[in-house]
């Protein structure tokens, strides 16, 4: 039976652009509100790999008794305008807003409008703990793989209403904080709420998974975000594919499609598409019993996932020689931080070409 949206509690409305961002709003909805079902708003991207993989998520919510809104939020020039109008009046009446990448400018944006008093940040990857650190010490809002660099013109257009949704995001006593994370915190926010997400709701819902005897690689988004050189990438993956065993990949859902083909030719690696999170997906299984990884999201999230299991998470650091010359100053050290935070992994030192 469908529990009814608003239904017990605060008016609640959660924002998502991301498939994670809806897995973790829901995980935060096991845990906080059980049994009261609320409206999320997905503010679709134009990547159809994304847009698969949040319609997919969007079935799960429904299951779960929330109400889903589809926005074709960057469908042409004027779909911001009518997006941000037919949720004005939903904003005002929110008492609370859960959201799931305060660095996006829609976010931002729509942080400006409403009043409610109870504000949710839910991960978004490992750029939660950049958005913790950035709150903590005051600073602008702004992605860690372009901190570092000169302001371009849409964001020095854009920075009164980044400076006012930060604000907001700053604790008061009319305005309570939350975030709601995986991510290691180690300094956070005076006067916000931090709360374990321990994937209570994945586990509940899926597997245990079908271990298998081999290994699974999973993909990264680091070369299309121009951090590392793509040929170093193909290196490191055929290494570890080799010295590990691994027969498949699982690909990032923002990785291109030539350098996957490209991958799939020169690796051997069958290349696995999933249609939904790799929590659920590893959850779900049948997994290898090994789970190979670069540094991002997954190191953090997946031992939580698949806790009382058999299957080993192993991470493999980035060599500062495969990063692009246009990489972030920032990004070294943040690719680290990643590593060396994670919890319950193995460690992997850099490897090199075969």
């Amino acid at each position: 039976m469908s529990r009814r949206a608003g239904s017990a509690g605060p008016r609640t409305l959660a924002f998502v652009e991301s498939p994670v961002q809806l897995l973790n709003v829901l995980e935060w909805a096991h845990e906080h509100a059980p049994g009261a079902g609320f409206t999320l708003v997905v503010l679709s991207p134009i990547d159809p790999m994304t847009r698969g993989q949040l319609r997919r998520m969007s079935e799960l919510a429904r299951e779960e008794g929330h109400t889903v809104r589809w926005e074709e939020a960057r469908g042409g020039p004027m779909a911001p305008f009518h997006t941000i109008g037919g949720l004005t009046g939903m904003l005002r009446r929110a008492d609370r807003v859960v959201l799931g990448d305060p660095f996006s400018r829609y976010v931002q944006l729509l942080l400006t409008i409403t009043g409610a008093h109870d504000l949710v940040v839910v991960d978004d990857g490992t750029a939660t703990m950049e958005f913790v650190a950035q709150l903590a010490q005051g600073e602008r809002l702004v992605r860690w793989h372009r901190k570092g660099g000169r302001p371009g013109p849409r964001d020095l257009v854009f920075a009164p209403v980044s400076s006012v949704a930060r604000r907001r995001l700053t604790p008061s006593e009319k305005r309570r904080v939350e975030i709601f994370s995986s991510m290691p915190m180690q300094e956070p926010p005076a006067g916000v709420t931090v709360t374990a997400n321990t994937f209570a709701w994945t586990r509940s819902r899926f597997g245990p998974p079908r271990i298998t005897k081999g290994a699974d690689m999973v993909g990264t988004s680091l070369v299309e975000t121009g951090v590392v050189d793509a040929d170093r990438y193909l290196e490191a993956v055929r290494s570890l594919a080799k010295t590990h065993g691994a027969t498949r990949y699982f690909a990032h859902r923002r990785e291109a499609t030539e350098k996957l083909h490209r991958l799939a030719v020169e690796t051997g690696l069958e290349i696995v598409r999933p249609d939904l999170p790799l929590e659920l997906i590893a959850r779900r299984g049948p997994v290898g019993r090994t789970i190979l990884s670069f540094p991002s999201t997954v190191v953090h999230t997946l031992p939580l996932a698949l806790v009382g299991t058999d299957v080993r998470v192993a991470v493999c650091d980035i060599d500062p020689e495969w990063l692009t010359q246009h990489a972030s100053p920032r990004a070294q050290g943040f690719l680290s931080g990643v590593t060396g935070s994670a919890r319950d992994v193995t460690r992997l030192s850099a490897v090199t070409a075969v």
